[in-house]
């Protein structure tokens, strides 16, 4: 059997695979395993919910609120705002636990829903896996002892205010444009940059529930690179959906992908004396030429697993103040127990006003090496590692590429196919390598 959590939640098609009884039963599944902390001390549990715009948040929101009250837990009902909210709202008001309707950057017809620990943190697949176990089950008080649910009216300017607290400067004199994905941060991100300063311009901030995601924010940036050369912008900044993460555009309408964040945002916490222990926490799709630039700069980078989730893990396991992914999930430990993309587009821009530089010169910290992906269908993934030709051929690729270049094969999570990643200094060299490589799994590995 499958089991129900995936990499960030429970997602799918809302009304079919998230219903309202669902949506109920687990919020009851959770209200036990979440709330035990507050009841073994005899008091009643609170909780944070929050959701994206999109037109089947509100039906799951009502249902996860109604499972938790009839479980005795008060709800504290945020409304529209980015998951980065909802985060630290549960902390700020050290609630046991913050729920977050949404599907991130998935279409409309999809949702979801994220449960925060206590403090604001992801949940570790251990108690997800607790919470599935108690599918199922339910608390029944009775009468008075049923939780209230009440509107957290002051959740966005707490969220703001926070947010703002953060910055190091002002933005006066940085023109931004605002693409908000139509989605949580519709309000909130041209509010925030506003306030810090900056002339902004807003777009894709008009949800009407069934728009979230589409032909706007950081998978369609086309609309931004536009935007951002009409106005005469210094830069873009785009949200996905739930605003957990954050790409950029320059002032000539080029796209500032996590990797180029992360450079930029690393050698600023290395002058400001933030970055703990001078170090970079990335993952092993993060390209090469961020590697190379952090060694340049005196920093160190430790890669991880694909995910943000494990970014977070190794962050909290050594200390590490900033993380992140290609796709714009940017992590500073110091302000956030998850990536933000509204925080993060601030501080790019904060960037710029310290230095007096413009994006692009920033953005020149590193070079992006030639890479090329290859899907390879149709595989036995579990011999990934294994097959002695396929090792072999990696090995002597890594080899003749040198610190220029670089191999990863990854197997899916989900489909019999495995990924093929080259990376080189010259792009005949990755593709050339590539395609040796995936020709030699299909043979070898083929069902």
């Amino acid at each position: 059997m499958a089991r129900l959590f995936g990499t960030d939640g429970v997602r799918g098609t809302a009304n079919k695979d998230i219903t309202a009884d669902f949506a109920l039963r687990l919020a009851q599944a959770a209200a036990i395993v979440l709330g035990d902390y507050s009841r073994s001390r005899g008091e009643r549990p609170r909780a944070v919910i929050a959701k994206d715009p999109r037109v089947s948040s509100d039906f799951i929101a009502a249902a996860v609120s109604a499972g938790l009250a009839s479980s005795g837990v008060d709800v504290f009902d945020a409304g529209v705002v980015p998951t980065p909210a909802c985060a630290y709202l549960t902390a700020d008001l050290d609630a046991d636990f913050g729920v977050m309707i949404s599907a991130s950057h998935n279409p409309a017809a999809d949702n979801g829903i994220k449960f925060f620990a206590r403090g604001g943190h992801k949940l570790p697949d251990s108690v997800e896996d607790e919470i599935e176990a108690k599918l199922g089950s339910a608390l029944a008080p009775i009468g008075g002892e049923v939780g209230k649910v009440t509107r957290f009216s002051d959740a966005e300017d707490r969220y703001l205010i926070h947010l703002l607290g953060t910055m190091p400067v002002k933005l006066e004199g940085l023109k931004v444009v605002v693409d908000c994905a139509h989605g949580a941060a519709s309000a909130i991100s041209p509010q925030a940059f506003a306030d810090a300063g900056a002339k902004v311009v807003v777009i894709g901030a008009d949800p009407d529930g069934t728009n979230i995601n589409s032909g706007y924010g950081s998978t369609h940036l086309s609309a931004l690179q536009a935007a951002v050369v009409e106005h005469g912008a210094d830069l873009g900044i785009a949200h996905d959906g739930d605003a957990d993460r954050c790409l950029a555009v320059d002032e000539t309408g080029k796209i500032i992908d996590g990797d180029h964040i992360m450079a930029i945002l690393a050698l600023a916490m290395k002058d400001a004396g933030e970055l703990s222990r001078n170090t970079l926490v990335a993952t092993v799709m993060s390209n090469l030429g961020l590697k190379i630039a952090m060694q340049e700069a005196g920093i160190e980078m430790i890669e991880t697993a694909v995910g943000d989730r494990y970014v977070l893990e190794q962050m909290r396991e050594g200390g590490y103040a900033l993380g992140g992914e290609q796709s714009g999930h940017i992590i500073f430990s110091q302000y956030a127990t998850t990536g933000d993309g509204v925080l993060t587009g601030l501080h790019i821009a904060a960037r710029m006003v310290e230095t007096g530089k413009k994006l692009s010169e920033l953005a020149q910290v590193m070079d992006t090496y030639p890479q090329v992906l290859i899907n390879v269908p149709n595989v036995d993934k579990t011999k990934t590692d294994s097959d002695p030709e396929v090792q072999a051929l990696v090995s002597q690729a890594q080899i003749e590429l040198g610190i220029n270049g670089r191999v990863l094969l990854r197997a899916s999570g989900t489909e019999a196919l495995v990924r093929v990643m080259v990376e080189a200094r010259e792009p005949g060299d990755a593709q050339g390598w590539a395609e040796r490589i995936a020709v030699l799994v299909e043979k070898r590995l083929s069902l």
